[in-house]
């Protein structure tokens, strides 16, 4: 996830602010340093770690996956503008494709492979893709526009139950039944499809005392209905699996998150790699049920608090990384 600034009227494009920029190059790099190392950007969005990656390391090559066209176009253009055109390859693609993405490409492993989770500034500040509630927009929330369902056909056809559920498991809405009740009400008498209608309708159905603290109080519907629209949490348990299997020995994986059930994932999925899982009753430890993976952070570590001045969006974000140190049988 990232941030750019307002631009004034005439003024120069916003600055574009990567998440946790030096902490992922410092990471990422011990591996991704020599010539002819590759490194995987899972969700390249508007390219910020990869430049930076790519200016510090100039054998590297990159593969930047991304299945937003618009996002993909704007990295182009950034990567060319800095002359690395000819190390990074962008293909359009959802992470949980990785598999598939190095056949084709004849990349039998990599280096380094990062996720920065979430929905992008290209996302958030373009009104017209429905990802924020700030401002009335169709309500789609698609991270690749040309398919898949739209979040206005999630909030039109779900019954009020799988609505409900959807709001209670990816929005940890506490109201998801009240919410998901209203809904069903209001879209009877008519569908909804714009965001701001939803967005007030959610604000209506949420106890006036709990709406004067935690923000936006949309802000959990819409990040649910994000999250089913693009099978996001989906992707992430299929994706780093794979992405930790693509990883060469001494390889490095680093992935930020930006709310608990993203983070309780990557948790989950590294710890598993740096178990050790010899048989409690051996009396020594067998190499080949050894971890495969060591952790390279204590948790999820957050951005310092100079950084979260600088942007806001950041304050939620957390970033945990793991080394490949062995290779299964």
């Amino acid at each position: 996830m990232t941030s750019t600034g307002p631009a004034a009227a005439g003024s120069p494009p916003p600055v574009h602010v990567s998440v946790l920029l030096d902490r992922v190059v410092e990471l990422l790099g011990p591996a991704c340093s020599a010539d002819g190392a590759v490194l995987v950007d899972a969700t390249l969005g508007l390219a910020g770690h990869t430049l930076a990656m790519l200016d510090a390391h100039p054998g590297l090559r990159v593969i930047g996956l991304d299945r937003d066209p618009d996002a993909r176009a704007e990295a182009a253009r950034r990567i060319e503008a800095a002359g690395h055109a000819d190390r990074a390859t962008l293909v359009p693609a959802v992470f949980d494709e990785l598999p598939d993405v190095l056949d084709r490409l004849g990349v039998d492993e990599v280096h380094g492979v990062l996720f920065d989770l979430g929905v992008s500034s290209l996302q958030l500040d373009r009104p017209d893709r429905g990802f924020s509630y700030s401002t009335d927009a169709p309500l789609d929330m698609r991270m690749d526009p040309t398919v898949g369902r739209t979040a206005a056909e999630v909030v039109n056809t779900y019954p009020a139950k799988d609505l409900a559920r959807v709001l209670r498991v990816y929005g940890e809405e506490r109201f998801a039944s009240r919410i998901a009740s209203a809904i069903e009400r209001e879209r009877a008498r008519e569908p909804f499809a714009g965001t701001a209608r939803l967005a007030e309708l959610v604000r209506e159905s949420i106890p006036a005392a709990t709406r004067r603290t935690g923000g936006h109080p949309a802000k959990r519907t819409f990040q649910a209905l994000r999250i089913e629209v693009n099978d996001e949490l989906g992707a992430l348990e299929r994706a780093l699996p794979a992405a930790i299997d693509a990883l060469a020995v001494g390889g490095r994986i680093a992935v930020i998150t930006f709310h608990s059930l993203e983070d309780r994932i990557v948790k989950q999925t590294l710890a598993a790699g740096a178990l050790d899982r010899t048989p409690p009753d051996l009396p020594v430890p067998l190499p080949e049920y050894g971890p495969t993976l060591k952790l390279l952070t204590r948790g999820g570590e957050a951005p310092g608090e100079d950084e979260v001045a600088a942007n806001s969006r950041a304050a939620s974000a957390r970033v945990r990384a793991a080394e490949r140190i062995r290779r299964t049988a």
